[in-house]
């Protein structure tokens, strides 16, 4: 197992090269420049040459890319151009409340698709089912800023039940301060990965529901609850730990629409933020991160399989 995730994490080299390219590369592909933003408009020749010369602009390109590469392996990715701290600081004070919306949002979405897949895989072809697949393609077709403001308009304007302004408040510091503020962003991604969850999981249940051993396992007259919970689902959980997991990785990675929908400050936000100002380190190091966090999380679960179905061997 150790040698696999080591071949995996070297495998992810020559990947995380190509990708750094072209992140760093998208300050020069996009309209416009840093400097401006820095000196103003009405700034003067020498004051632009200033700027580029402080901010290294004005270096050959490779040295640019050589200089942003080398930071960036032992976690340095500059400094923000608008408030002057460093990169990874202003990603890293943001990352708990993203991780504490991704995972509360994953539970939500599990917590209303797992049932929707089991009830609708068991009676398959059956008004249940419409019903329960009518419910998945809404949960996947409803925009999630539309349901979020829907949220905000019914809970926290109409009913005052909860604050339409969504802060980050530690869940093991405040408990019920952090479910007030954390539900509604999290309802609204959860409802729709729900759709996601509940159709993946359906698919993979029906496969496995129609395969030999389930019926051997019936003929030994077990009981169906252990059919379909200690064997169905075991082995229809591979793929469907995939899917968890990249959503996962997409909420960690930053969720824009929808911290911009409750300004929760998160990385997503964070990310809307860098953008509106031209803020490229920043902009930079956020891209970088959400990349990181996916390739990991794919290694993650791979892992996991084996865990899940030993019948699995890693070479």
């Amino acid at each position: 197992m150790t040698g696999y995730i080591l071949r995996r994490l070297i495998q992810l080299i020559p990947v995380l090269f190509l990708a750094s390219i072209g992140i760093w590369a998208m300050v020069y592909a996009v309209p416009g420049s840093p400097i401006g933003a820095i000196v103003g408009e009405n700034a003067t020749q020498e004051q632009i040459a200033d700027a580029m010369q402080r901010l290294g602009l004005d270096r050959p390109l490779y040295e640019q890319y050589w200089s942003w590469l080398t930071g960036a392996l032992v976690g340095d990715f500059g400094q923000s151009i608008q408030s002057r701290e460093p990169v990874l600081g202003l990603i890293m004070a943001r990352v708990p409340a993203t991780l504490q919306l991704g995972l509360f949002s994953i539970l939500v979405g599990l917590l209303l698709g797992v049932p929707v897949a089991i009830i609708s895989a068991l009676f398959p072809n059956t008004w249940i089912d419409r019903v329960l697949s009518a419910w998945s393609a809404l949960a996947l077709g409803v925009p999630t800023f539309w349901l979020g403001i829907l949220l905000i308009l019914f809970f926290g304007v109409q009913l005052r039940w909860l604050p339409a302004v969504s802060t980050y408040v530690p869940f093991f510091q405040d408990p019920l301060g952090a479910l007030k503020n954390i539900l509604l962003p999290a309802l609204t991604l959860g409802t729709y990965v729900s759709g996601i969850f509940a159709r993946f999981l359906r698919a993979s249940l029906l496969g496995e529901l129609k395969a030999d051993y389930v019926r051997t396992a019936r003929s030994k007259g077990l009981p169906e609850r252990d059919v379909v919970g200690r064997h169905v689902m075991r082995n229809a959980l591979l793929p469907f730990v995939t899917i968890v997991g990249l959503m996962l990785a997409a909420f960690v990675g930053g969720t824009v629409v929808t911290e911009a929908v409750f300004t929760y400050p998160g990385i997503g936000r964070l990310l809307i933020q860098a953008i509106g100002v031209r803020d490229y380190p920043l902009i930079q190091g956020c891209i970088l991160f959400v990349l990181v966090i996916y390739v990991l999380m794919n290694v993650l679960v791979d892992v996991l399989y084996a865990y899940i179905d030993p019948r699995i061997e890693y070479r």
